[in-house]
């Protein structure tokens, strides 16, 4: 007769060797006791596909010395402890004490170091925002901007992300933005305004209506906040218009932000999880990021950006002066890391309409001039810059 302590062991042994082929060493060590928010399909898709970015860094073997294991983890703003959201927000009140280093005489409304990255969307607007630069330019952007975090202000996080999907359902009491000092500022007061155009879309969706903001942000650390440069295109009827005709002048007013329910309501994880894994190519995935008029749907990235608009997060041009933007953007970064580690030997190298081997970006005084082709993967990039992950 086989004793029970042997068929122990044996049943060990054989869970064992099974278990083996999958085993990864690399782990995100992610937050997943469901506080304040579970985890979800996109977070699960991420985690599946780690396996196959591995292999992929394991074959090219040409990161810098960047690997999962040593890469920076920018981590998503509600997995943060309450003194990490405090440290984080002391670096950007920091930025913004700063003196700018743009040519005030020539750009007057430049009145911070903060504003100089303001300053870089609004003139190389159509460079960040055209094919094929729209992902591999904002990486480099966000990239720099967290640098100057760090390096100036003496941060010594990541930039975080916003998961759109954890606000979804409840925008107006999510701790990103819910008014206290730990937080990223709240909604602005009551204003009217007529809603949000969206060119293109059939009715009901050829607006997106206003909700309860719109007004001056008074609460949060963000409540006494200077907005200078601008605006250029924003649809705030209130707001006072630049003295310059180029929107450089200084034209000094308050943060202004409407939480949205109804931009939020397109900004589920299903549809984040949809886009990522529906889209066979990068052209596919960036068309249908910024908007399918045909379907009536937004996209994320137009959702994501009126899901706090106002002034100047609203306006195309300067809307990295509301902070919230990099938090926003950061996610748009995640999404596309995530699309292309469903295949990476073919999406690592792969950007829209297939530019020519010189194209570059050049974002001038924000960041050195690099190859568009450089900027596309996380690990490595760069020339060795990037070395990064989100979890």
């Amino acid at each position: 007769m086989v004793s029970a302590a042997w068929i122990l062991l044996l049943v060990s042994a054989i869970e064992g060797t099974q278990a083996s082929p999958t085993k990864r060493l690399f782990s995100l060590n992610r937050r997943n006791d469901g506080f304040p928010y579970p985890l979800d399909e996109v977070d699960a898709l991420e985690e599946e596909l780690l396996p196959k970015y591995e292999a992929y860094l394991a074959k090219k073997g040409s990161s810098h010395g960047c690997t999962l294991e040593n890469a920076a983890r920018r981590q998503e703003w509600h997995d943060l402890t309450v003194p990490q959201r405090e440290e984080y927000i002391r670096a950007v009140l920091c930025l913004q004490s700063k003196p700018p280093k743009a040519d005030t005489d020539k750009y007057p409304g430049v009145l911070s170091r903060y504003d100089d990255f303001v300053l870089t969307h609004e003139t190389q607007a159509s460079h960040l925002h055209s094919t094929p630069h729209l992902f591999p330019a904002h990486r480099l952007y966000i990239w720099a901007y967290e640098k100057a975090l760090r390096e100036e202000c003496g941060y010594t996080g990541y930039q975080p992300y916003w998961n759109w999907g954890r606000t979804a359902a409840d925008p107006l009491n999510a701790p990103i933005w819910n008014g206290n000092m730990s937080s990223m500022s709240g909604n602005g007061l009551k204003a009217d305004y007529p809603g949000i155009p969206t060119m293109g879309f059939k009715k009901p969706y050829d607006k997106i209506p206003a909700d309860l903001g719109g007004g001056c942000v008074t609460s949060g650390p963000f409540a006494n906040m200077t907005v200078s440069l601008g605006p250029i295109g924003t649809v705030l009827t209130d707001v006072p218009k630049n003295p310059r005709a180029d929107g450089f002048g200084s034209n000094p007013r308050c943060l202004r932000r409407d939480i949205n329910r109804h931009a939020s309501s397109m900004l589920y994880a299903n549809y984040t999880y949809n886009l990522i894994t529906q889209a066979e190519t990068v052209d596919v995935f960036q068309k249908n990021m910024l908007g399918m008029p045909d379907k009536n749907d937004w996209g994320v990235h137009m959702a994501g950006h009126y899901a706090f608009g106002g002034d100047p997060g609203g306006d195309f041009y300067s809307s990295p002066g509301d902070p919230l933007f990099w938090f926003h953007h950061g996610m748009v970064d995640r999404i596309w890391w995530i699309w292309q580690m469903q295949d990476p030997e073919t999406r690592m190298g792969a950007l829209p309409d297939n530019p020519p081997a010189h194209d570059f970006v050049d974002l001038n005084w924000t960041a050195e001039r690099a190859d568009t082709y450089d900027l596309n993967d996380s690990i490595g990039g760069y020339g060795g810059r990037f070395c990064y992950i989100y979890v």
